[in-house]
């Protein structure tokens, strides 16, 4: 199947017992047994297994690619699952412009149980191979990354472990199977904040992991069984609702973000614009081999470098909405440096480069000439 198809289709059946085209939502904990241990129809109990999440989790291998999909109560819940492959002593190499839920987990939660953290910019393979140690376990990836836009080549990072005892893991959140398939490229294992582009519609928490084979997928399945951060039923029913479109919304989310880049690059009041699809990016190369389109996500300074500006701009805009979040079909803006990335120290912001005054757009589905009205006019509020 092509990806349009897969996104309807992959991995789906029709219900056994009524036919139904959409799956139902199974709300059950339980599932009755003919004799001890002798099932009806192959499901036990929720956290092990449901149809309704089984469905998503069947989608979610389809098209990434994978042999084992799992769908989690939450992107870092999923995060969390792959950090218990590892052991105390281990070493995990992470990219250094990371969301700051990850960061937050990696340093605050898992290095007190003795895991070792090393943040690089995965600029170049000498510099991978200059920290991997006969400890390394983990590389850890977002592509591109949140919020700078940087972008890792992930076959490079695939070909420098080969033949390694180390699995590589890379967020696909911002890009989505739509736009860049890591396992294809040599990635282990794929992760979702699936509340964001897999869901689309701002109604759901959610996260989701693929594994490239088999084996590595029941390893994670134990995991979260054993743990239990699933995804309850009617939580996957609306990701696996969501994944129905996720073609169709993916290519405006694409189509928006770059005429907005294109306006934000000739602005007056803008210093730096970070998208990969414009041919300044540093790495827009890289972008046209690795991704098919480059995406909803744009970030931008303002020449004047003051925090107040970027606030005073927030407080002015009227269809994109100041929240959290992104990837939902609505247009969203945030100051990374007071939300989406406040447990980050400023200190090593400063050194990442998300300054005071980084704003970061999740470009929705909307018409770009009134995203466009919008932003101008949250311009110009600056000066008056």
């Amino acid at each position: 199947m092509k990806f349009n198809t897969k996104v309807i289709h992959g991995g789906q059946h029709h219900e056994p017992a009524t036919g139904a085209v959409n799956v139902p939502v199974f709300l059950t904990s339980t599932f009755a047994q003919k004799s001890p241990g002798q099932l009806i129809s192959g499901y036990e109990y929720s956290r092990g297994a449901n149809p309704t999440r089984q469905a998503l989790e069947d989608s979610l291998a389809s098209i990434e690619n994978g042999a084992r999909g799992l769908a989690f109560g939450s992107g870092l819940a999923a995060i969390d699952c792959v950090l218990k492959l590892l052991n105390p002593g281990d070493e995990v190499i992470a990219v250094d412009d990371l969301y700051g839920g990850s960061y937050r987990m990696f340093t605050r939660l898992f290095e007190k149980y003795q895991l070792k953290f090393t943040f690089i910019g995965f600029d170049n393979v000498e510099e991978l191979e200059s920290v991997i140690t006969d400890k390394t376990k983990l590389i850890w990836l977002e592509t591109p990354t949140n919020p700078l836009m940087k972008l890792v080549d992930i076959k490079m990072v695939a070909d420098a472990v080969k033949g390694k005892d180390i699995l590589v893991a890379v967020d696909n959140t911002f890009a989505t199977p739509y736009i860049q398939k890591p396992l294809d490229l040599g990635a282990d294992i794929v992760m979702h904040s699936a509340t964001k582009y897999l869901g689309g519609h701002s109604d759901v928490i959610a996260g989701a992991l693929i594994a490239k084979d088999a084996e590595l997928g029941e390893k994670l399945h134990f995991i979260q069984f054993a743990s239990g951060g699933i995804l309850g039923p009617h939580d996957s029913y609306l990701v696996l609702r969501g994944i129905k479109t996720l073609a169709l919304r993916m290519q405006r989310h694409s189509d928006n973000g770059f005429e907005i880049a294109k306006y934000l690059e000739n602005h007056s009041l803008v210093e730096k614009i970070y998208y990969p699809g414009l041919s300044s990016h540093p790495q827009y190369d890289l972008a046209t081999r690795q991704m098919t389109e480059f995406g909803g996500m744009v970030s931008f300074t303002f020449k004047s470098g003051k925090k107040d500006d970027a606030i005073k701009f927030l407080e002015n805009i009227k269809v994109f909405t100041l929240a959290e979040s992104l990837g939902g079909v609505e247009s969203l803006a945030n100051l990374p440096a007071m939300m989406t990335h406040a447990s980050i120290p400023e200190d090593k912001r400063a050194v990442l480069g998300i300054t005071d005054d980084l704003v970061r757009l999740s470009v929705g589905i909307e018409d770009a000439e009134d995203l466009i009205a919008d932003l101008e006019q949250a311009f110009n509020s600056i000066n008056d």
